[in-house]
């Protein structure tokens, strides 16, 4: 007689079958990961063959999903260009947040913050998004206002608010917090952002942003570092 214990009936045929199925079965991604893949996707799309020859096809076809996935996360190609313009914003703000110093180390402070500012403007496929947009801004004024609401404005509102922060410290000593951010940021981004978009030289290297942003930060800091 055998000492193995029997099984309720049918138990052990349901095992197996529900083991086969789970090692045939893909591994499910959440709605989460499906939107990070599909923004990546479409970043590509939009900043290698422009706003107006990019499709919702051609985004799922390069994140790997379906369409009808696709346009259950987004209802339409608008809809994608705008949480893609906001995802990297999100990330930008929430790092500038954590920037915070105690006022000794203000320069390197305000260095790693604008050294963020600049991996944001200044990547090469982030222009190339920009170069897109001025060329399609006639045809689809749309995509050039949320550029502008979403990328533009929250960069300089985080930056200003960081600014904000030292002047209550006391670090340093400014007329106006936002205007500042904005002439800090055109300091830190224009000549190299217009001398790539029109072709005079490639996107700047990592090193180079962060040379940038500690030069900036040095002449900024030259004018209005408390005494």
């Amino acid at each position: 007689m055998s000492n193995v214990k029997a099984d309720k009936p049918g138990e052990g045929e349901r095992a197996v079958e529900e083991a086969r199925r789970g090692r045939g079965r893909p591994q499910q991604r959440s709605d989460e990961e499906t939107r990070t893949i599909i923004l990546e996707a479409a970043r590509y799309e939009f900043s290698h063959t422009g706003y107006a020859a990019t499709s919702m096809e051609s985004v799922a076809r390069r994140a790997s999903v379906s369409t009808k996935t696709l346009y259950r996360l987004f209802p339409n190609k608008a809809a994608v260009f705008e949480a893609m313009v906001a995802e990297r914003i999100d990330v930008f703000v929430s790092i500038v947040k954590l920037r915070a110093c105690d006022g000794s180390n203000i320069e390197p402070a305000l260095t790693e913050a604008l050294t963020v500012c600049a991996d944001l403007m200044l990547d090469g496929e982030v222009i190339a998004l920009q170069r897109v947009i001025a060329g399609d801004s006639d045809k689809f004024p749309d995509i050039a206002e949320t550029f502008f609401h979403k990328a533009i404005t929250p960069t300089q509102t985080a930056l200003g608010n960081w600014l904000r922060a030292q002047q209550k410290r006391g670090t340093i000593v400014l007329d106006d917090a936002d205007t500042a951010a904005g002439m800090l940021l055109g300091m830190l981004a224009m000549q190299p952002l217009r001398a790539t978009m029109f072709g005079h030289r490639p996107p700047p290297t990592k090193e180079e942003r962060a040379k940038r942003a500690a030069t900036c930060a040095k002449l900024f800091l030259s004018g209005c570092r408390s005494r």
